[in-house]
């Protein structure tokens, strides 16, 4: 049986997002504390009846979470958590699908602009305090998003906004997803996964915006790269491994592809060295897709749902995983 509000314990573990100061704006009068670091959340793990949490996340901690219930993700990603080993310790598990839906695809939007329009460059150049001149190469050239291709790997949330906007700068946007059948989101038109390798060759950008499952892991393989245009901008704010990343770096240096804007890589942080640092035709962020200022208080709306329906004894949760 779930505990009472006036005997539940929640633990907010996060390194840098306010968790605690804006879940007690509520007022809920729920006993909370927020740990920082990771040492601290296995020392006081075994008080949580909730924890909410992302990258912090270890599945060693849960012998020692002996009180544990339910654990709110602040993510959406879910690749850290063994379900098999929550469900046989009977602990409910919610993701935090939708938080940043928004914040991520305007993210990749941005990223397209500023690679279609030279921005790094142009900040490079500020440094530098040089005002280059004309480009006569039309290779070369700034672009515009226009009458182009845009592929979006992944019609969720993200995707489906992502879609909205490309459109909105007037692109043509094909989407796929693991079941067309469930419409096509804002897109033009909506395929299967099966259908990647035959849509890649029309696409002037190939966004990625699904999950990492075992599905998706290495989905943008060599072959993938391989079929792109060669004047074809690759974007990834998804997760880093549903691309081959080693296909990514030959694709670029051998010029197979355009350009890539990425926000995230297969190893966090990023290693130094990687040749991606240095590449001119390369733009990355690191992993900052989905932050917003509002992100504390979209997460809290989902636990503070989530609470409500476990102590009602609910069977289905809000992002529902277990």
């Amino acid at each position: 049986m779930f505990p009472s509000n006036d005997a539940l314990t929640i633990c907010f573990a996060h390194a840098a997002y306010q968790m605690q100061a804006r879940f007690d704006a509520r007022k809920t009068g729920i006993r909370n504390f927020q740990v920082w670091n990771y040492d601290d959340l296995q020392k006081r793990v075994g008080e949580a009846d909730v924890v909410v949490v992302s990258g912090m996340w270890k599945n060693e901690l849960i012998p020692a979470a002996t009180k544990l219930k339910f654990i709110q993700s602040i993510s959406s990603g879910m690749d850290q958590y063994s379900r098999d080993q929550l469900a046989a310790r009977n602990v409910r598990l919610c993701s935090a699908a939708g938080v940043n839906a928004r914040a991520v695809a305007e993210h990749a939007i941005a990223l397209i602009l500023a690679v279609a329009r030279r921005l790094p460059e142009a900040r490079d150049n500020q440094h530098k305090k040089l005002w280059r001149g004309m480009i006569g190469d039309l290779t070369q050239r700034e672009d515009e998003l226009g009458g182009k291709t845009m592929l979006v790997v992944g019609m969720g949330r993200i995707g489906s906004h992502l879609a909205m906007l490309g459109k909105a700068f007037g692109m043509k946007v094909v989407g796929i997803r693991q079941d067309p059948g469930k419409g096509t989101n804002g897109a033009d038109s909506i395929c299967a996964m099966g259908e990647l390798l035959k849509l890649i060759p029309q696409a002037d950008i190939v966004a990625l915006t699904c999950a990492l499952t075992p599905e998706t892991t290495g989905l943008m393989s060599a072959a993938a790269f391989a079929a792109m245009k060669p004047s074809a901008m690759f974007v990834n704010v998804a997760r880093g491994k549903v691309a081959d990343e080693a296909a990514l770096i030959v694709a670029l240096q051998t010029g197979k592809i355009g350009s890539a804007a990425i926000d995230v890589t297969a190893e966090e942080p990023l290693p130094a060295a990687s040749p991606l640092w240095t590449m001119p035709n390369v733009f990355i962020t690191p992993h900052t897709a989905g932050e917003t200022r509002a992100y504390e208080d979209n997460v809290i709306d989902i636990l503070i749902e989530n609470l409500e329906r476990l102590g009602r004894g609910d069977q289905v949760l809000r992002n529902q995983v277990l």
